[in-house]
């Protein structure tokens, strides 16, 4: 049986930014846009979630664009519109899609449940899937999982630690 052709490596840059809640990993492609944001305490998984959205990465030292770095360092100060000019661009399942485009919908300040998502997006039965795309959700903060709370109002799960999902949702003003 021939061997299967492997693709090349997908190469991204890698930077970090200081934040009022741990050292925030920055994936960036060659055309400037935010591939992934997670934590350095969780670098293991969000190298795992690259891996299997993409195959194969390599991540290498590379400074994110200025703007992207002042617009998350403005959201950090209290200027949550910041978020809405950062250039995103994701790989996953087109539900995972739909699902992840919905979250930037979702403004600073409020919250939603998972089955309020899932009705949002046209799949009301479709809650846990919805919960499942959300925990791989590459780009924390920026496509904001942690306003996705459960029915009963609870903070569920975050895959940042919950104390972060408590730190970002008060700091947008909800009270939890």
């Amino acid at each position: 049986m021939p061997a299967r052709p492997t693709r090349p490596p997908v190469s991204f840059g890698l930077d970090r930014l200081a934040t009022p809640i741990g050292i925030a990993l920055l994936v960036t492609d060659a055309a400037g846009a935010l591939r992934a944001l997670d934590w350095e305490d969780y670098e293991h998984r969000m190298r795992e979630l690259l891996r299997l959205h993409y195959g194969a990465v390599e991540l290498s030292d590379q400074s994110a664009p200025a703007a992207m770095r002042t617009a998350l360092s403005g959201y950090f100060d209290g200027d949550f519109g910041q978020l809405s000019g950062i250039a995103w661009r994701i790989a996953g399942t087109p539900f995972q899609q739909k699902v992840w485009n919905a979250l930037a919908q979702i403004p600073a300040g409020t919250t939603l449940s998972y089955g309020a998502l899932a009705a949002r997006i046209d799949a009301p039965k479709a809650i846990r899937a919805v919960g499942h795309a959300n925990g791989s959700n590459p780009i924390s903060v920026v496509l904001p999982c942690h306003r996705l709370i459960g029915a009963d109002g609870s903070l569920v799960k975050y895959g940042g630690g919950l104390a972060r999902k408590r730190w970002l949702l008060r700091h947008e003003g909800v009270a939890v």
